[in-house]
């Protein structure tokens, strides 16, 4: 690894390697990625690829690996426990894009398959490599010297930090990191305040009833959808062989339930499963229509987690220099800068809730944007005097992609909001639960042909790029 560099990426998830792939479509090769964890340590985690951002990944000639392992879903079925209400068809996205679908594909092969054309440029990932600090340079102040835990240091110009919610470099650079409270009804409390996701095999039923389920229940909401073959193969790769279909299941739990299980066993999934899922995967044979139970044969990976929102301060400052540099909205014509660049973006920057599978790709269209904006700073740095402000480029960078991301916390809120409304009473007046409202509502937008365009709209991202 070498002592100093350009870039420096912290973090290898999508986001960080698609920085990176991004600065080489343009060119740029004096940059470092480095991650805290091995490879292969990490799991499926996010599970969607949306329209938007296939398209910015085309930009920078990323999509079609991404787009050959995945799974095209052209619709989103969801229903209550025994019937379909409403189906999500995305073909009104053919006049929009190229890639009128949504792309089921695991985080991890994601990353594998960026990572894997990261290589064939010969770019090397460094790990495990724990950053533990940022501090100004003492000879360059316009330069950031980045500590790790092995106590080597590396002395950057620009360090992006791409290093999840618990982002050190957000700490270091001390952006504060809070929930935009929206003042929609998405703040309130829903039955999907806490969630468990795994990806898990089933045994008995037809495999054919066990296609993408989204359940709507008075307590909770259920998802199940097949991921691809693909997965299974990564899996082998890494010497874990899974010859049967592997599922995604989610599920909220309710608080009265108590508190999740650090790791879900088979039994607790179950029950979950048999509580809130569709009636097709019910193991008990005398409720599934079928009459065949149908089970959790295996548990691939399992993890539990609160819905919350939260949203860096600024994307955008200079460590140790004036506040004011680095206001993500705030206007700047500081010509003096000191004080090496930080730029924050994926979980770093912004995290929300899982409705809509939204996170990961805002994360990966931040990356896209990030190395158009630093090849342009780069440039101008270099090509003009210094008493004219590149800075700019870099604030309108962050003051846009703060944006995007209020806009994807609010949509990603208000949709937890509507899966996850609780079973109460709307009013003495109206002695009718708001879930049978919120079914209702459903059944009916999703006859209208303008309000299936909307959903699918509104999923896609194309809106909010």
């Amino acid at each position: 690894m070498p002592n100093s560099t350009t870039v420096l990426i912290v973090g290898a998830g999508p986001s960080g390697l698609v920085t990176a792939l991004s600065l080489l479509h343009h060119g740029f090769k004096h940059f470092v990625v480095v991650d805290a964890v091995e490879q292969g340590e990490n799991t499926s985690r996010a599970l969607v690829v949306h329209a938007a951002t296939l398209e910015a990944l085309d930009t920078i000639d990323c999509g079609e690996e991404i787009v050959a392992k995945g799974t095209k879903a052209r619709s989103i079925n969801i229903g209550n426990r025994s019937s379909k209400l409403v189906s999500t068809n995305l073909s009104s996205l053919d006049k929009h894009t190229r890639h009128p679908y949504a792309l089921i594909i695991p985080q991890n092969l994601t990353e594998y398959i960026l990572g894997e054309k990261l290589k064939s440029y010969g770019v090397t990932v460094h790990r495990p490599c724990k950053v533990t600090s940022l501090k100004m340079n003492e000879n360059d102040g316009d330069l950031t010297d980045v500590v790790f835990e092995d106590g080597k240091i590396i002395t950057a110009k620009y360090v992006i930090g791409a290093d999840g919610a618990r982002s050190v470099v957000r700490r270091m650079a001390g952006i504060s990191f809070t929930d935009p409270k929206t003042g929609e009804k998405g703040d309130r409390i829903t039955n999907l305040a806490q969630m468990v996701i795994a990806d898990i095999v089933y045994e008995g039923g037809d495999k054919n009833d066990l296609g993408f389920l989204a359940t709507m229940s008075p307590e909770s909401f259920f998802l199940s959808m097949p991921l691809p073959n693909s997965f299974n193969d990564l899996l082998a790769e890494n010497g874990q062989e899974v010859r049967d279909q592997i599922y995604r299941i989610g599920a909220g739990v309710p608080l009265v339930d108590g508190e999740i299980p650090h790791s879900p066993n088979k039994e607790y999934l179950q029950n979950l499963v048999d509580r809130f899922g569709p009636a097709v995967l019910s193991s008990d044979a005398s409720v599934n229509p079928s009459s065949t139970p149908v089970r959790i044969k295996e548990i691939i990976w399992a993890t539990r987690f609160r819905t919350h929102s939260a949203i860096a301060e600024k994307a955008f400052t200079r460590l140790g220099g004036d506040e004011l540099q680095g206001a993500t909205v705030a206007t700047d014509n500081s010509t003096t800068k000191r004080g090496g660049i930080i730029l924050l973006i994926g979980d770093a920057a912004h995290i929300h809730s899982p409705a809509g599978g939204q996170g990961m790709n805002l994360g990966i269209r931040d990356a896209v944007f990030l190395g158009d904006a630093l090849i342009k700073h780069i440039n101008a740095s270099t090509s003009q005097p210094s008493s004219i402000d590149a800075d700019y480029i870099l604030r309108e960078f962050a003051e846009e992609r703060h944006k995007r991301a209020l806009e994807v916390i609010a949509f990603t809120k208000n949709l937890l909001s509507l899966l996850g409304t609780q079973d109460k009473k709307i009013s003495w007046l109206f002695p009718i639960s708001a879930t049978t409202v919120r079914d209702w509502v459903m059944w009916l937008g999703g006859k209208l042909s303008f309000m299936q365009a909307r959903m699918a709209w509104a999923m896609s991202g194309l809106g909010r790029r």
